[in-house]
């Protein structure tokens, strides 16, 4: 991957990492119940999940590359119009978006790695996004498309990791706050939902 395309997998994956879900409010009620380390494992747990996700996606979309290019091609382009349908919902979303919900009773360190992975891996939704955002970055001629798809899985994770724990770090207070106030939630959807379309747009219009 040159240094342009690596930027816009970044700038994207980041924008999409912020934007209010599940992993998110799983962080910030568990921080809320338990203190900073428990958003932490919490947030250790769900990036450990993504690279489940990972490993799914690049072993299957690796094994539909090796077997012909051209269902390659029809994979990103049914993924490039799944971003776009996801992109448009959020981007038309109302305020509402998931709630902090009380969490339940107290939990060991290792129970909220636990859940947080189980929590991740555990959502269908995950699975078609990986499905359809990940092949969007990988060059159909690589001689080593599984390995590309790891890479930028694992990627992900890492940039998730920051970002999510630094909001279970800060749930006490400003993450309470913004999520629980409706124009943030709104706002942050459409910048996510715009990042989708993009992508979208981007695949169909491109040379193949």
């Amino acid at each position: 991957m040159n240094a342009p395309s690596l930027g816009l997998y970044v700038a994207a994956s980041l924008a999409l990492i912020a934007t209010p879900g599940q992993d998110m409010v799983y962080v910030i009620t568990r921080s809320l119940a338990q203190g900073r380390l428990a958003g932490v494992a919490s947030a250790l747990g769900v990036c450990t999940g993504i690279l489940v996700h990972t490993a799914l996606a690049a072993l299957g979309v690796g094994a539909i590359l090796a077997a012909s290019e051209a269902l390659f091609m029809a994979v990103k382009l049914v993924g490039a119009g799944y971003l776009i349908f996801i992109g448009v919902r959020m981007l038309l979303s109302r305020a509402g978006g998931p709630g902090i919900a009380a969490a339940p009773g107290k939990l060991t360190l290792r129970s909220l790695f636990a859940q947080g992975v189980l929590s991740n891996v555990s959502n269908p939704k995950i699975v078609l996004f990986f499905l359809a955002f990940l092949p969007q970055f990988v060059d159909p001629a690589s001689p080593h498309p599984t390995r590309d798809l790891a890479f930028l899985g694992t990627l992900y994770a890492l940039l998730a990791l920051p970002v999510k724990a630094a909001v279970g770090i800060a749930a006490g207070s400003l993450s309470e706050r913004v999520l629980r106030h409706p124009r943030a939630i709104a706002w942050m959807n459409r910048v996510g939902g715009g990042v989708l379309v993009a992508l979208g747009l981007r695949l169909a219009a491109a040379e193949r």
